[in-house]
């Protein structure tokens, strides 16, 4: 894998600026602690994409925890599956510079122990005989019975049940706060990566991508309509060149949501998932859009 760094503030604002919303906090009185942390500051930190290693294990298994919560899905499996695959996919760690590092072993310890992120690719169609594959897709069918119109489930049953579809889940996780910026590059690698792995004669040609969404809910009050908000800004453009989509509540599964800021003032919010289905060939012009909504924020 090429490992991509990009600089971003860890508290910057290029995603809020992505779709220009507005900012629904009210300002605070001068009367609190100076010393509360209030969102006006930022902190740059370099961070690159790596192939994901053994000791990557618990940081990737964390970040599926927070988008698959409390799902019956195997998630140490899962993790090993993306550890496996290490050509395909990358793992979102803070850089650091070592004039021996090109010469390192690859299986030697990373000395960034931390995984702020995940981004990869895995082919749920030829892996059908894993057990986390099998728990995931009857989680997302129960669901889908559930809470998918009668079309949408059929088109989600086409792309993974009829056998004639090649269809993988995208994962696109990271730590809240982390601002979009940093998705460009390890989207436009992972596509890279799918190319290269299909040239070579891989299982990578994808009819489709599942991908789950996590998103919070603003109940209505008053005058005031109710408001979405997407932990990572950017999968709303996801959404809006999605083939099928479907939602669902995961509230019980959670015992609070907040806003994405860690702010003294958030607001408690309804946590939900939303489970899209994406033509693969749709996924250039996604990454295109964002990269370049996110180019014009920080020029602005």
């Amino acid at each position: 894998m090429t490992s991509k760094k990009v600089k971003v503030q860890s508290h910057g604002d290029d995603a809020q600026q992505m779709d220009a919303k507005s900012d629904s906090g009210d300002d605070s009185s001068g009367d609190e602690n100076p010393d509360i942390y209030k969102g006006d500051e930022g902190i740059t930190v370099d961070f690159e994409g790596r192939n994901p290693i053994d000791s990557d294990m618990d940081g990737i298994k964390q970040m599926l925890g927070q988008l698959f919560v409390k799902a019956h899905v195997d998630l140490n499996e899962l993790s090993g599956m993306i550890i496996g695959q290490n050509y395909v996919g990358s793992v979102l760690k803070q850089a650091y510079t070592d004039d021996d590092d090109e010469d390192e072993d690859e299986d030697m310890e990373d000395p960034c122990q931390i995984v702020f992120g995940v981004t990869t690719a895995i082919n749920l169609t030829n892996k059908q005989d894993q057990n986390c594959v099998k728990q995931l897709q009857k989680m997302l069918f129960e669901k889908a019975e559930k809470y998918a119109t009668d079309s949408v489930l059929k088109l989600f049953r086409d792309a993974l049940q009829s056998g004639s579809k090649s269809t993988a889940l995208l994962l696109n996780e990271r730590f809240v706060n982390i601002p979009a910026a940093v998705c460009v590059p390890m989207l436009e690698n992972l596509m890279v990566e799918i190319d290269r792995a299909k040239a070579k004669g891989m299982p990578y040609k994808f009819d489709y991508f599942i991908m789950f969404v996590k998103y919070y809910q603003k109940a209505a009050a008053g005058s005031k309509a109710a408001e979405v908000l997407y932990s990572n800004d950017e999968e709303e453009y996801f959404i809006k060149d999605c083939l099928a989509s479907f939602d669902y509540s995961v509230q019980k599964e959670t015992t609070t949501a907040l806003a994405g800021n860690w702010l003294e003032e958030d607001e408690e919010l309804q946590p939900l998932r939303k489970v899209l289905l994406i033509e693969a060939n749709k996924l250039p012009d996604i990454v295109g859009t964002i990269k370049s909504l996110i180019a014009a924020a920080v020029n602005n």
